[in-house]
């Protein structure tokens, strides 16, 4: 059980990693000269918000949210907890390759650039990846439907949202993205 616990401790601190690092790199941005409409933003934010309090608070919801479909085992804790500190590294490499051009929203900054290397090379928007897998693995040991519904929900929030974030990009750089396109997939590497 001790072991148990150490694994979902190890997950804990992966996300208090992130939620640091994201809040404080937020505060280096370039200045934004297009930011999409709020309206705009409900399509996914609400999708991702609704991830998230199913992944919180599903043992707390009704039958069958609630139901659990993995069995409290220490080997499936401790298959999760390196995917979930993977994960988190994927999206800090992406995060910190991104630079200045990250925002939390759809825009364009001043001098914005197309970032292709680091984790771009694999995937344009790794930071969905690494989230993803974070959200899975935390799901894992969560072990309810309700988590499992949250990665769902989290990955068609990620799917609206770079959709858009891909239109501006090609008509910021139509050449170069619609190559990068051809060369890097979208969010699973080799896959999709």
């Amino acid at each position: 059980m001790q072991a148990y616990s150490l694994a979902v401790d190890i997950i804990s601190g992966c996300w208090l990693v992130f939620v640091a690092v994201w809040v404080l790199a937020a505060r280096s941005t370039k200045r934004t000269v297009y930011r999409e409409a709020r309206v705009q933003r409900l399509r996914y934010w609400v999708l991702l918000v609704i991830a998230c309090l199913l992944l919180i608070y599903g043992r707390e919801l009704p039958y069958p949210l609630s139901l659990r479909i993995i069995p409290h085992a220490t080997a499936i804790a401790w298959a999760a907890a390196p995917l979930c500190v993977a994960g988190l590294g994927f999206a800090l490499w992406a995060r910190v390759t991104l630079g200045r051009n990250w925002s939390g929203v759809v825009t364009l900054k001043e001098g914005h650039e197309l970032v292709e290397r680091g984790p771009y090379r694999f995937v344009r928007h790794p930071i969905y990846t690494g989230m993803l897998i974070m959200f899975f693995a935390t799901a894992l040991v969560q072990r309810h439907v309700a988590g499992f519904a949250g990665v769902l929900l989290m990955f068609a929030s990620f799917w609206i949202k770079l959709g858009r974030e891909e239109e501006l990009m090609l008509q910021q750089f139509p050449e170069r993205y619609a190559a990068y396109q051809l060369r890097a997939k979208r969010i699973i590497p080799f896959v999709l």
